[in-house]
């Protein structure tokens, strides 16, 4: 029996394209986004490497029609058809939080899809637009988890997103005050899902 083809390589992000999007010490345009998802069975869960990848947002450096990395991410998990009978996690871990727009798209899809549970981690807080916060209490409210990167989910990404030209052991290099800037955004983000309109 023939031995089929062997599975395409998963594309890798660039070192400086990762740690010029997700550091702190950087405000770019562009937003990245990673994602991974795992079948739950019962307390335990297991990866489904193929639908493990990075994306980023479209357009706005080519003057064509603006598409938000949130909003892609959507499409191409729709189209994966994830069987209804079976429960999934699916982490994203995002260069910003998500606007106002794309919470709305994003909530009505976890309201429609009760068998995926989302987990968001993000690198920073998008406050460009008013709404960012009732749209992070929003998402938090439709059963998403909210949660700003710490070094655990930065050094993850780097283990498991970006390529490391040969050095599969090459170590994450933290910028400067990267836990401290990343407890601040923690401590800002629970105040902003505390603080609940009655």
């Amino acid at each position: 029996m023939a031995a089929g083809p062997a599975p395409e390589a998963r594309p890798l992000m660039d070192e400086q394209t990762f740690l010029d999007n997700f550091s702190h010490l950087n405000c770019p345009r562009k937003t990245y986004l990673c994602y991974e998802v795992e079948l739950l069975v019962g307390e335990n869960s297991i990866p489904l490497d193929e639908y493990k990848d990075f994306l980023h947002n479209e357009g706005a450096a080519m003057g064509l029609e603006r598409r938000h990395a949130e909003l892609i991410f959507l499409e191409r998990m729709a189209s994966w058809n994830l069987d209804t009978e079976l429960r999934y996690r699916v982490t994203c871990f995002i260069s910003w939080s998500p606007c106002a727009d794309c919470v709305d798209e994003l909530v009505k899809f976890l309201r429609a899809n009760g068998h995926i549970y989302l987990r968001i981690f993000a690198a920073r807080i998008y406050e460009r637009f008013p709404g960012y916060e009732e749209g992070l209490r929003a998402l938090n409210a439709a059963g998403a988890e909210v949660a700003m990167m710490t070094f655990q989910e930065f050094e993850h990404c780097w283990k498991n997103f970006v390529d490391h030209q040969q050095d599969e052991d090459k170590p994450f290099p933290p910028w400067d005050k990267l836990v401290l800037r990343s407890e601040g955004l923690s401590q800002r983000l629970a105040g902003i899902l505390q603080n609940r309109e009655e």
